[in-house]
């Protein structure tokens, strides 16, 4: 299986997305430059998390203007799987593959933690390796995750089962407890906390592991 990771300038998760990939597919991912205008033949992209353009005008808002996400976006309208972690999932609602936009923490203050996530669907290629209802611990690391749509938008994307997850506790504000979403095609799936960050009990707990393991298995 090929992966593809997108490195944008001060990107700070693409090493550890990266990591996980490896650790789970046993390839390692090829990792783009946000200046490039291809990206090599992938069976699933990866946005990280990270700062990107150093959050200026909006966060994700310059990145989702960079060359290589024309690609990006070219490659999930085929129906190649993207996936959009914490500052990935902000320029995926930027550049429009996902609904919303992701704002100020409703508190102001940068969370760091690690939180409980309930899992809403299980029927995707990302989430396959959960059962629905289940519980799973992913850590948090953003100051813009603060998911806001409209109400028709919000009852729209509950209707059509495209919450992937959802907090238990909310540490950000956002609309309906969301924590992930999956647009209508069930290929490119945002979301603010990390996997990447939970794949081994050195750094707290599998969760993550299992993740990706799941998704792996659904795109291979």
């Amino acid at each position: 299986m090929k992966t593809a990771v997108i490195v944008f300038p001060a990107s700070n998760c693409d090493r550890d997305i990266a990591v996980a990939l490896e650790k789970t597919t046993g390839k390692k991912p090829a990792m783009v430059w946000h200046g490039d205008s291809e990206i090599p033949d992938s069976d699933l992209i990866a946005l990280p998390g990270g700062f990107s353009y150093g959050d200026y005008l909006r966060a994700g808002a310059m990145a989702a203007k960079s060359p290589i996400m024309r690609a990006v976006i070219e490659k999930a309208k085929a129906g190649v799987p993207v996936i959009g972690v914490c500052n990935g999932f902000q320029i995926l609602c930027e550049t429009g593959l996902l609904p919303g936009v992701l704002m100020r923490n409703a508190g102001l203050d940068f969370v760091c933690r690690d939180v409980s996530l309930r899992v809403e669907n299980n029927q995707s290629i990302f989430t396959r390796g959960f059962d629905k209802g289940a519980y799973v611990t992913f850590p948090v690391a953003h100051h813009d995750g603060n998911y806001f749509a409209d109400e028709e938008t919000l009852d729209r994307l509950e209707g059509e089962g495209r919450v992937a997850f959802r907090y238990v506790d909310n540490p950000n504000g956002s609309a309906r407890d969301i924590a992930g979403l999956i647009n209508n095609e069930g290929n490119v799936l945002g979301m603010m906390p990390h996997p990447e960050r939970m794949i081994s009990p050195l750094l707290g707990g599998m969760d993550g592991a299992a993740f990706f393991k799941g998704l792996v298995e659904a795109v291979s």
